[in-house]
């Protein structure tokens, strides 16, 4: 009843984030996922501003904007029409030589997506899900873990087909009007 209120009196988003969080409930359009057309120009254009590898994922984890210093990084997910990071990680066989330690990557990167998803379109995240387990054995045997951990960044590392081994500390700083997509930067160490 309240986002519709809130759509029939036109807040802005700064306003209806505003209400929802007095009311101290979940915004139910908040957790839509939009198409890469419907990003919002601040958000596509950050990554660009960024002099480190930066990139934008959208709730189901498709990466929706990213700069050239990522696209360079991140060859072969970034620089592929498929740019989802979870279908990178568990399906790209490059992603197991790219991840250094690619067991412990994937666990970590499964566990981040699953605390997130909760937030996502059900049927969605449900679709991705039951995609990946229908393809990837190792997607099927660590969703099962049931493990959830926040996506804080930190430390990572990655065996670059051209730089060779390559060091960073990941990032992962929020927009505020735009909760439902994640920023990454990752700056070398």
């Amino acid at each position: 009843m309240l986002a519709r209120i809130a759509t029939a009196l036109h807040l802005s988003s700064a306003e209806r984030l505003y209400l929802f969080e007095l009311a101290q409930m979940k915004d139910p359009d908040a957790s839509r996922p939009s198409m890469a057309s419907d990003l919002p120009e601040e958000v596509r254009i950050f990554p660009e501003q960024m002099a480190v590898p930066c990139y934008v994922l959208d709730p189901l984890w498709n990466a929706c904007a990213a700069n050239d210093a990522a696209r360079h990084l991140f060859a072969g997910w970034l620089d592929d029409k498929e740019r989802n990071l979870l279908r990178y990680v568990f399906l790209a066989p490059g992603a197991r030589t790219f991840l250094d330690d690619w067991e412990s990557s994937a666990r970590r990167v499964l566990a981040e997506f699953r605390a997130v998803s909760i937030r996502g379109d059900t049927e969605q995240v449900d679709a991705l899900v039951q995609e990946l387990r229908s393809l990837s054995p190792d997607f099927e045997r660590l969703w099962h873990n049931q493990s959830v951990l926040l996506r804080e960044g930190g430390p990572r590392k990655f065996n670059h087909p051209i730089d060779g081994r390559v060091d960073f500390d990941q990032t992962i700083p929020t927009f505020t009007t735009w909760s439902q997509y994640q920023l990454v930067a990752l700056k070398p160490r």
